[in-house]
């Protein structure tokens, strides 16, 4: 019984979301969000590197899986390709942000919780990092060699190809 009353709070939280992300869809260009067509509890992000990175320039792929207590819970979200920050896992995109683990709010949306990885990939925090490489190059002073890598993997991953 309780099992189905979180779902169906969470199911109309999200339908409530959904609508929102779709009046507004023009209001936050850097943010682009679509919910699965056959399961409400999957999303896709594209989210546009903020100005003045490494990640300028580029339009990074996000996948959200949302449990059936959200927004009790927090929605999981991963980067769907490589990218090279302090925070976010190499090759699984896991993504070290605290709203996502301990310091959730039913507040969050998902158009916020995109925001918040925005502001993430322009403020890096190298001294939790799932990037050890990343976070040594941040911690080191070596801000050069970081952005340069993480410039490199944006352009190899997140460019728009032409025509696409």
């Amino acid at each position: 019984m309780t099992v189905l009353f979180y779902q169906q709070a969470s199911r109309a939280r999200l339908f409530k979301e959904y609508k929102e992300v779709q009046r507004e869809k023009s209001a936050d260009p850097d943010i682009q969000l679509v919910c699965d067509d056959s399961n409400i509890f999957k999303w896709t992000a594209l989210i546009k590197g903020p100005s003045e990175t490494p990640y300028e320039g580029g339009v990074f792929q996000l996948a959200f899986v949302i449990p059936e207590q959200y927004p009790l819970l927090p929605p999981q979200v991963r980067f769907l390709m490589k990218i090279f920050h302090p925070n976010v896992h190499f090759k699984t995109g896991e993504i070290c942000l605290d709203i996502l683990k301990n310091a959730w709010s039913p507040a969050w949306t998902l158009q916020s919780v995109c925001r918040a990885i925005i502001a993430l990939m322009a403020h890096p925090e190298p001294d939790s990092p799932l990037n050890c490489d990343s976070g040594n190059l941040l911690r080191s002073g070596d801000t050069r060699g970081y952005r340069s890598m993480a410039r490199m993997y944006m352009r190899l991953t997140a460019i728009p190809k032409k025509g696409s």
